[in-house]
């Protein structure tokens, strides 16, 4: 009892909870969700990531990992994560690399955090901002989507959010081949990956959702596999984690984010999440049997997709949708 707050044990100790997982009905506390976290985390990447005893190249260097970090909780769980389990393997390297999508107040103290974790944990940094990529800084985009809707009909009722989400896409893969990557580790926890699968299921978009990672298993031409170790772990869980280990993060939210389709779907989550504990296992367990049809439908092929006529980007159609939207934005200047 503390300042007439009761505070429940921990299902595995008697130490106060700092969590309750209501799917599985355990109190955990610090020390016993930093062991779950880690146990579920080290089982994902043995099942996503099958590295040998010894993954050096043909050519003698290190078997490289990019872990896309952006400063928030996620990113940070997730290094700090992949730092113990497989930091020590002398045939593998690590690399975090961040995205700068030009973002004032926001992008700028999250790569503090970023770069402090990374040099923390002994691990590279690696950085890639929008304006090397061409696309210029988000906050001057979105100050010209009025003007760029009024010209292109297919732009109107674009958020921020689609114009980031394919630019931050195309950053990550010019910097995975940029370092030379094998493998690219996401920090999408599990409520991002409930809310993806809903998203796409609303729009009737199943072979998107089959496109998700993990990529190791199901691999997609023309693109670094993309490995998500922390998908079956709540945010509420990695949140908590990250202010119990005192992780070094960034608590802003992005100014343009108000307004997105995730936002909305966050909603909805969180609702069956509450009515039904366990709904969002159960999306993501429905997602890998539809991956799993899918392959057995089609037993002999890749992930087959086009590449954009123009920068050799894949894409579904002729021109990536980032070419597409970087002609908007040229049109502006």
């Amino acid at each position: 009892m503390s300042d007439g707050i009761e505070v429940n044990s921990c299902s595995r100790c008697r130490s106060d909870a700092i969590i309750h997982q209501v799917y599985s009905g355990q109190h955990l506390c610090g020390k016993h969700l930093a062991e779950s976290i880690r146990k579920r985390t080290s089982k994902e990447l043995r099942s996503q990531l099958e590295l040998p005893k010894n993954a050096l190249r043909d050519d003698g260097s290190r078997f490289r990992i990019l872990i896309a970090i952006s400063g928030g909780k996620d990113s940070a769980v997730l290094l700090s994560m992949m730092a113990d389990i497989i930091g020590r393997r002398r045939d593998v390297e690590l690399i975090a690399g961040c995205v700068d999508e030009g973002i004032d107040g926001y992008r700028a103290p999250s790569i503090v955090f970023a770069k402090q974790l990374s040099e923390s944990l002994g691990i590279r940094f690696e950085s890639m901002s929008y304006q090397e990529m061409g696309y210029g800084r988000m906050d001057q985009i979105v100050n010209s989507m009025p003007s760029i809707a009024q010209k292109n009909p297919e732009a109107n009722g674009l958020m921020p959010c689609s114009y980031c989400g394919v630019f931050r896409r195309q950053s990550l893969n010019s910097l995975a081949e940029k370092l030379d990557v094998d493998v690219m580790a996401l920090g999408h926890n599990l409520d991002d990956m409930a809310q993806s699968i809903l998203m796409n299921l609303q729009k009737g978009e199943v072979d998107r959702s089959v496109r998700l990672a993990p990529h190791t298993k199901f691999p997609i031409d023309g693109i670094v596999p993309r490995i998500v170790p922390l998908r079956w772990i709540p945010e509420q869980e990695i949140h908590a984690h990250a202010i119990h280990s005192k992780l070094p993060i960034f608590h802003g939210e992005c100014p343009h984010a108000a307004g997105a389709m995730r936002q909305q779907s966050r909603l909805v989550i969180a609702k069956l999440e509450a009515q039904t504990p366990g709904a969002r296992h159960g999306l993501l367990h429905s997602l890998d049997q539809i991956r799993e049809l899918h392959s057995e439908a089609n037993p002999l092929s890749k992930q087959e997709v086009k590449h954009c006529c123009r920068c050799g980007e894949i894409t579904s159609r002729d021109i990536c949708q980032s070419c597409t939207m970087k002609e908007w934005i040229a049109d502006e200047v």
